[in-house]
């Protein structure tokens, strides 16, 4: 039944995109290209830009008005490079831009200020524009993740941090989770932000305290080109000790309403934009989703039996632009998800532990602010955005009796809220002074609930806390070019946490020297501190009495300093070698205060830890990352990145060990091309492949005798992550055609992700029915089909 109803749908898909009309032959197809160049630090609009298309014969070209926009209509379909240049500003190349017919292409162009301030200044490569960060003040360990990226990696699914997952010092903790390690840290190190303000998680089936899920809740109808950091993080970001994901969310089309459909094995979503009214240039951009596997479970197909994943997301984002007042944005996504798994009610059909139990989760995510940009002069701005998330999980677990009634084993419900004010105040003095400073203010609300019995048995509340608490940020930090080729930011970040009184203040400092055109090398140091996840505070021990204690409540911050160097060299116009080597010292890191106990907060082992904890263990993570990367030029494309690297931590006697994700190594190779084929060569087929080679996951060995004595598992804590799986070893492939009609795109994607269908280990566990250890494996093989209009 499941091959069927999964080759029905297929079948659907397929059926779907070769029924679409036909256009006639020879044809040309074209679309509108249009957007806006801006100096990038003071967002001010550049008249009389110069906008080139650099793929037509002869070239086409326009020059942006008063308000720094432009246009150029009836280009042909497929790629293009465009070159944007201005009179004392550094030229940028921007390559192989795709176009299709069914969406116009707007861009949003931002341009440096050239220390020779009087000269149009070219650096010669296509390149430099390419991979940089959008944020002006990042210099080191930071890279944008464009929109087309998302859609075009092997496996990435549309999805941001399966994107990320590609990058050099990024690995991954599971086939199934777009949760990721970056340079061995804890996934609980990374923040993530929305239009410029912290966010929840924003992933489908996320639990408690991680940064990552299933499926993202972000959907790619949505974004923007975004920036993700791994180190050294410039002054304004704060509360992150490993990574940052700075997503942001595109305006709608002002002046055309267009649309998206897709439909696949993951969901079906439609998005809508454009303007309010004819000639205004408030524009809104909206988009739903719903698991296309719940919806024929609804129907009576079961490709994946009862327990389905159910999931859907809204997000949406209105932009009101006005002649005095500045731009207004309001904005908000949340998606909601649950799974049910039951036990099968026939005991024969129980051949382990685990089967007999009844396991139901549910998760949900919203976040939604209102963000304003007042213009104070052509130099200088303010951004301010008020935003309210909530978030929280639910797990019920049931063990079933012979009877099979079910008997409550252990339940969570954890609830949090925040609202959060934030203002920047950014300051181009000239071409060689910019700063930027200002503060977030946080609300923090908890409603959190855990209990049932522990895997000994023993029965009792672990968390039951109610209440509010405050944090506190605020950051300066200023840009500064001694010369053509040097360039210095510095800056601090403060950061207060209401709920115990910790304070911390972090300089950062970042130094780039830009040898020639092609050639650069970057320094960066910087302190970073995160609180933990509210529950670790709340977690409770039992008193003889039979009254709890909080033991952990005063627990301060987790905090690193972070050093590193770069350097970065053009081989060629669109061949870029990247060297970065870092090192990380984490110090004050909640660890057990028993002598004999191996527990460090830098693990995350997905539980919440009773023991008594102090800010008593370090770390230390070190490692050399290269990336190799051929841009998407001539119609291919590659990257090669490889990190090799070591994550240790130590507990409160001093004792040094591997952390749980201490892979060693992570190589991954992608690359892909595409082929012009139809009438006039407009249409598009695309061969993507992706091979990832990684160190296993770390785990800790099971006692086994000991284990069979007591009946439950029991863990050999002296070698605590002392075992290693094999090596990590995953193929993926993804193969697209996107073919233009007058006034639409069709495009139909297949991805599967580990076509090799490769087993690789995820752990070990106990099985108290069987009495022996069973091995936990990742996903197989996953094909992921996917068929999208565009109109």
């Amino acid at each position: 039944m499941k091959f069927n109803a999964l080759t029905a749908l297929a079948a659907l898909l397929l059926l779907l995109f070769f029924s679409t009309p036909i256009t006639v032959l020879g044809q040309q197809l074209t679309q509108t290209i249009r957007g806006k160049i801006i100096d990038k630090e003071s967002q001010e609009p550049l008249i009389g830009a110069t906008v080139a298309i650099l793929t037509i014969d002869p070239p086409m070209g326009t020059t942006t008005d008063i308000n720094g926009t432009f246009r150029l209509d009836k280009v042909p379909v497929g790629r293009h490079t465009l070159r944007i240049s201005y009179l004392g500003y550094e030229e940028q190349v921007l390559p192989e831009l795709l176009l299709g017919s069914g969406k116009e292409l707007v861009l949003n162009i931002g341009l440096s200020e050239s220390f020779r301030k009087l000269q149009e200044v070219v650096i010669s490569a296509e390149q430099q524009s390419k991979g940089n960060p959008l944020n002006e003040m990042a210099m080191i360990s930071s890279r944008s993740i464009s929109v087309e990226e998302t859609k075009r990696y092997a496996a990435s699914v549309n999805d941001p941090a399966r994107a990320a997952q590609n990058y050099a010092g990024v690995g991954i903790s599971q086939d199934m989770s777009n949760e990721i390690v970056v340079r061995g840290n804890s996934p609980r190190g990374v923040l993530w932000r929305v239009e410029g303000i912290e966010v929840p998680n924003p992933s489908h089936f996320a639990e408690e305290g991680a940064a990552g899920g299933a499926v993202s809740i972000l959907s790619v109808n949505m974004l923007d080109n975004s920036d993700f950091n791994t180190g050294a993080f410039s002054a304004e970001y704060g509360n992150a000790l490993s990574g940052i994901f700075d997503i942001r969310l595109r305006n709608g089309n002002n002046e055309k309403r267009e649309y998206a459909l897709q439909a696949g094995i993951l969901g079906i979503d439609f998005a809508a934009e454009g303007p309010f009214k004819a000639g205004s240039k408030a524009s809104y951009l909206a988009n739903y989703r719903y698991s296309t596997l719940a919806m024929l479970n609804k129907i009576g197909v079961k490709i994946s039996g009862d327990a389905v994943p159910v999931f859907q997301d809204f997000s949406f984002k209105l932009y009101l632009p006005t002649a005095k007042a500045g731009y207004f944005s309001f904005w908000g996504l949340g998606g909601l998800s649950e799974q049910n798994v039951k036990a099968e009610r026939d005991a024969e059909q129980w051949e382990g532990y685990l089967d007999r139990f009844d396991d139901r989760f549910q998760a949900r995510m919203a976040s939604s602010g209102l963000t304003h940009i007042l213009f104070l002069g052509k130099d200088d701005y303010i951004e301010s955005t008020l935003s309210f998330s909530t978030s929280g999980n639910k797990v019920w677990v049931d063990s079933l009796a012979t009877d099979y009634t079910a008997i409550p084993f252990y339940c969570h419900d954890f609830a949090q809220q925040a609202t959060r004010f934030s203002s920047l105040y950014n300051r181009k003095f000239n071409n060689r002074h910019t700063l930027r400073t200002g503060f977030i203010l946080s609300q923090l609300g908890y409603d959190s609930y855990a209990g049932g019995r522990n895997i000994e048995y023993e029965e009792g509340e672990f968390v039951n806390q109610r209440g509010s608490t405050q944090m506190m940020q605020a950051f300066a930090q200023w840009k500064y070019r001694f010369t053509e080729q040097l360039t210095l930011n510095t800056g601090l970040h403060s950061l207060y946490f209401g709920l115990n009184g910790n304070t911390v203040v972090e300089p950062r400092m970042g130094l780039k020297y830009q040898v020639n055109a092609t050639k650069s090398f970057s320094a960066a140091f910087g302190l970073h501190s995160r609180h933990d996840a509210l529950t670790s505070y709340f977690a409770q021990q039992r008193q003889a009495d039979g009254s709890y204690t909080q033991p952990n409540r005063k627990l301060g911050f987790t905090r690193a300093a972070h050093y590193v160097l770069g350097y970065d060299q053009m081989l060629r116009e669109d061949l870029r070698l990247k060297v970065e080597t870092y090192y990380q010292h984490l110090f004050k890191v909640p660890v057990s205060a028993a002598e004999n106990s191996t527990y460090s907060a830098l693990n995350y082992e997905r539980s919440i830890s009773r023991e008594t904890l102090v800010n008593e263990g370090t770390g230390r993570n070190y490692g050399v990352e290269m990336t190799l990367e051929k841009f998407f030029t001539n119609n291919y494309y590659f990257l090669l990145t490889t990190s090799l690297y070591d994550s240790k931590y130590t507990t409160v006697k001093g004792i040094e060990r591997s952390t749980r994700f201490n892979g060693n190594h992570i190589v991954n190779l992608l690359a892909g091309k595409e082929f012009k084929v139809g009438s006039n060569k407009q249409n598009l087929i695309g061969l993507n492949g992706k091979v990832m080679w990684a160190g296993g996951n770390r785990y800790t060995p099971i006692d086994l005798e000991k284990s069979k004595e007591m009946k439950y598992e029991v863990l050999d804590v002296d070698n605590r992550f002392g075992v290693q799986t094999p090596d990590y070893f995953r193929s993926d492939i993804r193969v697209s055609y996107r073919k233009n009609r007058p006034n639409a795109s069709y495009i139909l994607s297949l991805d599967i992700q580990n076509f090799t269908n490769r087993q690789n280990v995820f752990g070990v566990q106990y099985d108290r029915i069987k009495e022996e250890v069973v091995t936990r494996y990742m996903v197989g093989m996953l094909p992921i089909l996917n068929y999208r209009v565009e109109f």
